[in-house]
């Protein structure tokens, strides 16, 4: 019997939190929160072993990310595993002006980075973690219109891209993305929104 009609998919809502194997206690407190900004929020013994301690560092957005810490495991910086299946790097959103400082702030630590690069669409710097996981800092180029996200924009700016035959997102097919965005949800009594010349 086929049941292809009864698939139903399940709608997740976003990202609930993000849960690393990390080292010792201290270097995660340290790096989380004394690198990243990210507050301790909570903590408490990993409910499947007893001896591993679970951080809850807060990055902003009111989701976490957890850290499961074991005072018998120590920090190995070699970069974390790029096979498939594998978490390549995880990206946080920063302000503009945070990324610009990220540098700098990096740099008189002696922390390693790479960046910022233009990515056009989003400006991001690279950096690991004591463990050899690739972070990366993000910040958008651009502001989408009240009522939408930036995801609305980049799908528009996607489908703009394409039927133009061009290879990546640049600042152009953005603004002309977020003009069209604009007039689908807000009315005008003009009988012609076009553009026109005033002068």
């Amino acid at each position: 019997m086929d049941r292809t009609n009864d698939i139903r998919k399940i709608q997740v809502q976003g990202f609930h939190h993000i849960t690393i194997v990390g080292a010792d206690r201290q270097t995660s407190i340290d790096f989380w929160e004394g690198v990243l900004g990210m507050p301790l929020v909570f903590e408490q013994p990993n409910s499947t072993d007893a001896a591993q301690s679970h951080l809850f560092f807060d990055p902003g957005d009111g989701r976490l990310v957890t850290v499961l810490t074991h005072e018998a495991r120590s920090r190995d910086g070699r970069r974390t595993s790029t096979e498939t299946g594998a978490v390549h790097h995880l990206a946080f959103r920063v302000s503009i002006a945070t990324l610009y400082q990220a540098s700098a702030r990096l740099t008189d630590r002696g922390i390693t980075y790479s960046g910022p690069k233009n990515r056009g669409f989003m400006m991001s710097l690279y950096v690991q973690d004591p463990l050899g996981l690739l972070i990366e800092l993000a910040s958008y180029t651009f502001e989408p219109p009240t009522g939408f996200t930036h995801t609305d924009v980049l799908l528009e700016a996607h489908r703009i891209r394409i039927a133009r035959s061009e290879a990546t997102v640049t600042g152009a097919h953005l603004a002309d993305a977020i003009e069209r965005l604009v007039a689908r949800i807000r009315a005008s009594l003009s009988p012609e929104r076009g553009p026109r010349n005033p002068y």
